[in-house]
């Protein structure tokens, strides 16, 4: 991990830590204590199980995207992959850290950087598909609902919905339009021959050729339908329990009677949300969003404040320390 890496994780951990605070200043802890007394811990732990499944999830989903009959990726690094994924977004804005980090952990594992690339660049495309799949299924279930109790969330919501749109289709010219992204090398390299023009022609060359390899490589995975498929199928699965985290946590807290697609789609909705704020991780719009959102199913200020927390160290702050780990273990390929 480099030091500006860990600089913004520290500083992360720190907002992190200061929000609570802040959310908790007004709340009685004898009384958040009473509250906490019939907390049931099984559903809890049902949580934390739900988000370890979202990530081996994805570690199937990259397995199956690169094992083929000349090549296979071991368990270890397969798991890897999203955990170093999920501390990549974690420390970045828009979460724009993980795709690279992904690939560096591709690349050491032995991958070639051209086919890592178009693998992660299809898994990424399934993943957003799934995204835009659930939202269309949660604006029908709770749009109504947060048009009604925040009207300016609403309009955040189908910005959201528009950006991750035109992310799907911008990835999907890069893989499939060559031109276009050799148009785009050229630009990029343009400066650079002015600072370095023997460097740049050499650089050019071998860039070309990783984008050719990579064109290659997703023309042949978009006719692998089998592969395609299953991690349709995974992608679909891995995110249902990632959206059934708040509903473990209100199980958790005591609160039962509650509408279970509801809820997850309020979570679809946050998460949507989220990816507009700048801030890594959406540190405070997305405490603030669940708060906002979640209050209607909670008794109280403090439960609210408790779920709330709960959710983010599930849903963010574990994924973090899991990737750091994942990063600075060595992969079998590198010895």
């Amino acid at each position: 991990m480099t030091r500006r890496n860990g600089i913004v994780f520290v500083l992360m951990m720190v907002a992190g830590i200061a929000i609570f605070a802040w959310s908790f200043r007004d709340i009685s802890m004898d009384q958040l204590m009473q509250d906490l007394r019939g907390t049931n811990w099984w559903w809890l732990l049902v949580a934390l199980l739900a988000m370890v499944i979202y990530l081996l999830l994805e570690s199937i989903v990259v397995k199956v995207f690169v094992d083929d009959s000349n090549e296979k990726l071991s368990w270890p690094d397969a798991i890897r992959v999203p955990l170093v994924e999920q501390f990549g977004n974690g420390i970045t804005p828009f979460a724009a850290g993980g795709q690279p980090m992904q690939l560096i952990t591709l690349i050491q594992a032995g991958i070639d950087p051209g086919r890592a690339g178009s693998i992660l660049l299809m898994k990424f495309v399934v993943y957003q598909a799934m995204i835009v799949i659930n939202f269309f299924i949660a604006i029908i279930v709770g749009y109504q609902f947060i048009a009604d109790k925040l009207k300016a969330w609403s309009l955040f919501v189908i910005l959201g919905f528009i950006i991750h749109l035109i992310v799907i289709i911008a990835l999907l010219l890069a893989m499939y339009w060559p031109g276009l992204t050799r148009m785009l090398v050229k630009l990029v390299f343009k400066p650079i021959k002015w600072i370095k023009p023997t460097k740049a022609v050499q650089w050019q060359q071998i860039v070309d050729e990783k984008i050719k390899n990579f064109h290659s490589e997703s023309i042949r995975m978009s006719h692998d339908w089998g592969a395609l498929v299953k991690s349709f199928v995974l992608t679909l699965i891995q995110l249902m329990f990632y959206y059934l985290i708040p509903y473990f946590i209100l199980l958790a807290l005591g609160v039962s009677h509650v509408n279970i697609i509801l809820v997850m789609s309020l979570h679809v909705l946050i998460v949507m949300v989220i990816s507009l704020f700048p801030i890594p991780g959406g540190t405070g719009g997305a405490e603030i969003g669940f708060s906002m959102l979640f209050s209607t199913f909670l008794p109280n200020a403090g439960l609210l404040v408790c779920a709330m927390a709960l959710w983010r160290i599930i849903t963010y702050y574990l994924g973090m320390f899991a990737g750091i780990i994942a990063f600075n273990i060595k992969s079998k390929q590198r010895g």
